[in-house]
């Protein structure tokens, strides 16, 4: 297999090949994390490279991972010969090849490195890895170069032509993902329906749902329409982007083309009311489905749990909980923060704590979801007590967890609690970054703190964050607005000491 001298110098490919490969860099958006009621029972598909796109056994405990490593790292940085020698002196295994691709996926150049030093070039699932990071970084020509060359030593390209269908569509390229499907069968693959399926999946799962749903549609010769890739277009309105009028003109849709609901449309359907509090079409299409002969899912009876509890009716809510129990189910964390996240939302603390309890006392364990409930509806003592039973139940509390709550506080006018809040992430060694001295400084200003919200940011640039003009602007502009007002909210700000509670 000729990748080595091939990943060195520049690949020319066919013109249909260079056509797909041509492609702007990613761009990298860091989404801030949200705690919402529609995260209890939404499908999660991450745009984080954190999650192997296949089976891999990775031994992240090999004593001689991290020499290795530094060395990759070192050399990617170095264009001298003695670097480069002395990692060929490196004797690296296929585990250990993997395991530092795998350990660098985020940095592709010491990852390209690590498969150049591959010995089992002629292995399927390496290459396949090799693939999916250099795409994950919009490095797509070279990521090509290796698939042109898995196929001329007689590798199956069809898992590899998948990673590229599903990297263009984390890129938002549905052009290039499609593309890539049609390009199939010039390495002697068929785009048969599974491979169909998966590119309508990749297209939803990155929120290219109208996209996803134009091609099912157009090629409907080609692939007739069935339940399944429905569902996936479902999926993709209801859970994805959680539109309940798309979703339900795409219910109709599919009874224009004959198309039968099977267990998991209703269930997605349910899903997408239930978030939506439409209590009456969620009861609905669940005595539909049973009338049907569907069995209804653990998801199913969570939707319903939840509507029923955010629209008052708590009582039948747990009757709820009853009769997925008599179906032979379980209910499990979901099911419980179904009904303490709506009850935390409404006010009704005492409730949500008796949920909690009945949990704890039918041997299921709260969640990071369950405690970040209670931080929206909970007071500064309560959030106290609930940022140590987190702590205790070894969940956390995390960043987000802070973000959450400072947020809160701030948003409630409530800068004293804020600051003793802030003092508290200390208490559970959690280092405030760049996300939380903004939320503190934008919510101190609305408060008019703004000696306090200029200290902040003092502070901010002296750990080296990088300086903010737009805070500084902030800050100046709401002072010269302020007026007499403002002022008299300085000299408050002086009495509070940022150190203290």
């Amino acid at each position: 297999m000729a990748v080595l001298r091939s990943l060195q110098l520049p690949c020319y490919l066919s013109n249909a090949l260079n056509a797909i490969a041509k492609c702007s860099q990613l761009i990298e958006i860091a989404n801030r994390s949200s705690f919402s009621s529609q995260a209890l029972h939404q499908t999660s598909h991450s745009r984080s490279q954190h999650c192997a796109p296949f089976d891999f056994n990775f031994n992240s405990d090999d004593p001689t991972l991290p020499q290795f490593l530094e060395q990759l790292k070192k050399v990617s940085l170095s264009s001298s010969q003695a670097e480069a020698l002395h990692l060929s002196g490196f004797q690296a295994n296929r585990d250990l090849i993997c395991s530092a691709i795998w350990a660098l996926r985020d940095q592709w150049k010491p990852a390209l490195l690590a498969f150049q030093r591959n010995c089992h070039h002629n292995d399927e699932k390496v290459c396949n890895l090799m693939i999916w990071v250099l795409a994950t970084h919009a490095k797509y020509s070279t990521a090509w170069c290796i698939i042109r060359d898995m196929h001329r030593s007689s590798l199956s390209t069809r898992q590899a032509m998948l990673i590229m269908i599903d990297r263009y569509a984390s890129a938002n390229n549905s052009v290039k993902a499609i593309q890539t499907f049609k390009f199939m069968d010039k390495f002697r693959l068929t785009p048969d329906q599974e491979a169909f399926h998966a590119l309508l999946t990749a297209l939803c799962k990155y929120g290219n749902v109208e996209e996803a749903e134009e091609f099912m549609l157009v090629n409907k010769k080609l692939f007739p329409l069935e339940t399944e890739g429905f569902n996936i277009i479902l999926n993709g309105w209801c859970n994805i982007t959680k539109d309940v009028y798309e979703a339900k003109r795409v219910w109709r849709e599919m009874s224009k083309y004959c198309i039968t609901p099977d267990a998991t449309s209703y269930s997605y359907m349910i899903s997408c009311f239930s978030k939506e509090g439409n209590l009456f079409d969620s009861l609905r299409l669940y005595d539909q489905m049973k009338k049907m002969g569907w069995i209804p899912g653990i998801e199913v009876y969570n939707s319903l749990v939840y509507v029923l509890t955010r629209e008052n009716c708590l009582k039948e809510a747990l009757r709820t909980i009853d009769k997925l129990k008599e179906q032979g189910l379980q209910p499990g964390s979901v099911t419980f923060n179904c009904m303490i996240l709506p009850l935390c939302e409404a006010g009704k603390l005492a409730e949500a704590r008796i949920m909690l309890n009945t949990m704890i006392e039918e041997n299921v364990s709260p969640t990071t979801e369950t405690y970040h409930a209670f931080f929206e509806g909970t007071d500064y003592q309560g959030t106290l007590e609930f940022l140590r039973r987190m702590k205790d139940s070894g969940l956390g509390p995390s960043k987000d967890s802070f973000l959450m709550i400072l947020g809160k506080f701030l948003k409630l006018k409530q800068p004293v609690n804020a600051l003793k809040i802030w003092t508290e992430m200390k208490t559970y060694d959690v280092v405030p970054n760049c996300v939380h001295y903004r939320i503190m400084i934008e919510g101190l200003v609305a408060c008019r703190w703004f000696i306090k919200a200029r200290d902040f940011y003092e502070e901010m640039v002296s750990n080296g964050s990088s300086a903010d003009p737009k805070l500084i602007m902030l800050i100046q502009k709401e002072v010269l607005d302020s007026g007499d007002k403002g002022k008299q909210n300085v000299k408050k700000a002086k009495s509070v000491k940022h150190s203290k509670k």
